[in-house]
């Protein structure tokens, strides 16, 4: 009975306990402009003409998050999101490198952005990230991934590493 115990329990994830902060390699932030007029304002999220093919959406989404609330941290094995900040909230959003063979793995890199710093970021596949409406209305935010959602027709498992449920993970907003 012991060796069957021995086999449900989940392999220990090693993981850097320390994180410096500074900018994670392959990140990208891309400020968009809010072109604003008597009607209200318009920004492009993104285009494909500036954008590395394999960042290309396959779909997108959009969430809204109440003050307060975290999404995240999670991460993806394969997907890279392109996620857009634009308000009518603010969010601080952190990403942790535990890429084993990243030139920054072990830096943590933390942002602001929404309606007072409109970007786009890209979040490659690998880097742990979260962020929080730290503001006083419920925020809106767009994501745009390169891969489907549980992939084709819904078949696939979903491509993510939730760490949110964890008490002892080491990946903290704080």
């Amino acid at each position: 009975m012991p060796a069957l115990i021995k086999e449900m329990r989940p392999e220990k994830k090693i993981f850097p306990i320390r994180f410096r902060a500074g900018v994670i390699h392959d990140v990208v932030i891309h400020q968009l402009a809010k072109h604003i007029d008597e009607r209200g304002w318009l920004t492009e999220l993104f285009r494909n003409d500036e954008l590395a093919e394999q960042f290309r959406p396959q779909m997108a989404y959009i969430s809204t998050t109440f003050p307060g609330v975290t999404r995240g941290p999670h991460a993806h094995r394969d997907q890279t999101d392109l996620t857009c900040f634009i308000g009518p909230s603010d969010f601080k959003i952190r990403m942790w490198d535990q890429r084993p063979n990243s030139i920054t793995n072990g830096t943590v890199m933390t942002l602001f952005a929404g309606e007072d710093n409109a970007i786009a970021l890209i979040i490659p596949q690998g880097i742990v990230h979260a962020y929080q409406n730290i503001g006083s209305v419920t925020g809106v935010v767009i994501n745009c991934p390169n891969r489907l959602y549980r992939g084709e027709k819904r078949n696939e498992e979903v491509d993510e590493i939730r760490h949110e449920d964890d008490p002892h993970t080491i990946f903290k907003m704080d």
